[in-house]
């Protein structure tokens, strides 16, 4: 079963797609728009279109644990895709995968301009790394 990673952003949304085993992060993508339904219909595209069968969506808490505005976002974000899937989605704890992602690009040799194109999906793309990883080691007798 394929699964889809989500880092939601306020001006870009990255994507990263599992191949079928749910094994490797495959497909990446970025969705340039603010408007959550602009965001919303690509995501449902993208989920039918590569046959998706789980999502993650990465939940931004800060650096103490505690919520914000930005995972009280997300939150009512998961809720909607749920309702227009029927999907679950996993809220996947992405303290830091921007800032990885910013290091990762630039540690490749990528300018600001450059980075500032894919970087969510990079981070996206950790987001799906991290949770799958977490899935094969829980279910390691």
């Amino acid at each position: 079963m394929k699964i889809m990673a989500i880092d939601y952003g306020d001006a870009h949304t990255g994507v990263a797609i599992s191949d079928p085993t749910g094994t490797l992060a495959g497909h990446t993508a970025v969705i340039h728009s603010r408007r959550e339904e602009v965001v919303l219909d690509e995501l449902e595209r993208l989920i039918a279109g590569h046959g998706v069968g789980e999502l993650v969506l990465g939940y931004p808490k800060n650096m103490d644990g505690t919520l914000g505005p930005r995972a009280e976002k997300c939150a009512a974000l998961a809720e909607v895709l749920r309702l227009r899937t029927g999907l679950s989605v996993a809220l996947w704890d992405e303290r830091r995968s921007t800032v990885e992602a910013h290091n990762i690009l630039f540690e490749n040799g990528k300018n600001a301009r450059k980075r500032k194109k894919i970087v969510d999906a990079v981070a996206a793309s950790l987001i799906l790394e991290g949770y799958l990883t977490r899935r094969r080691l829980e279910a390691q007798p």
